[in-house]
């Protein structure tokens, strides 16, 4: 029989040979969980012939590949930030700092007001009265010392020539205290920066506090207002004259003596203040 008696054989066997090599070619490649009858018959029926798998990543490309920016969780939402929790030292009027805060609700105070109470009087006053926080009146109609205190206030006032309307009037809180009770130390910090705004856009020659919290406040003492009151202090290089408040003076006649001696003092540092100003 010649050489070339059984090609038909010889084909058979060379493809017989080359499906044995693709099969175990493939099941060395394949993670499919395919067998390789399987993964070869889908790849007839498409006429495309399968690729390769990709490589599972070593351990140390997983570890490199959580830490990268790109497979971190995504940051939080950022915060909104409310028009009052703004520095108030970034604005450059009375009017924008009243127009931003007015809606404040830096502390508590903010969901039991009735109003904020800001402050009144000249923008360009040079005198600059504090009192501790607004009452029952000044939270009704939103106007500091508009109460029996601040009716005595303005006659004070009239005694050593001023006007109420030339001073600026304002408290250390702008907002009423529920039963008008002392400020809490969370209180006078979201709302001091308010009024520290205040007095540097005033820009006063002398400061005049009234009554007792107002002036350890301002000051950083706890001393008393009988042992702080009748000298002159200094509050960030302004003269600061403290004295008691008037509703103070409402209840205690004997203290009207000793106020009438603290605005004496007030018009006097005054006085000097604007001659050498002039």
């Amino acid at each position: 029989m010649s050489d070339h008696a059984h090609p038909t054989s010889e084909l058979q066997e060379i493809s017989r040979r080359l499906q044995v090599a693709m099969e175990i070619q493939w099941i060395l490649r394949d993670e499919s969980g395919l067998s390789p009858v399987a993964a070869l018959k889908r790849a007839a029926e498409s006429r495309v012939v399968p690729a390769a798998a990709p490589r599972r990543p070593s351990p140390a490309a997983r570890v490199e590949a959580a830490s990268s920016p790109s497979s971190a969780a995504p940051p939080p939402a950022a915060t909104v930030i409310q028009p009052w929790q703004n520095d108030p030292a970034r604005f450059a009027s009375l009017d924008e700092l009243h127009e931003t805060y007015q809606a404040c609700l830096r502390c508590e105070l903010g969901k039991t007001r009735k109003n904020f109470v800001f402050g009144v009087g000249s923008p360009k006053a040079r005198v600059m009265f504090i009192g501790e926080a607004p009452g029952r009146d000044e939270d009704l109609q939103g106007e500091p010392f508009v109460g029996a205190a601040g009716q005595l206030l303005t006659k004070i006032l009239g005694a050593v020539d001023f006007k109420r309307e030339d001073v600026y009037i304002a408290n250390i809180l702008k907002c009423r205290p529920p039963g008008n009770r002392d400020p809490q130390p969370e209180e006078i910090a979201a709302c001091e920066p308010i009024l520290r705004r205040q007095i540097e856009l005033i820009q006063p020659l002398v400061l005049c506090t009234l009554g007792a919290f107002a002036a350890r406040t301002m000051l950083g003492v706890n001393s008393g207002i009988s042992r702080l009151r009748g000298r002159v202090h200094d509050y960030r290089g302004i003269p600061l004259v403290p004295t008691y408040h008037p509703a103070a003076l409402l209840r205690n006649a004997s203290w009207k003596r000793p106020t009438w001696e603290d605005v004496q003092l007030l018009r006097r540092e005054y006085d000097r203040l604007a001659k050498t100003e002039s």
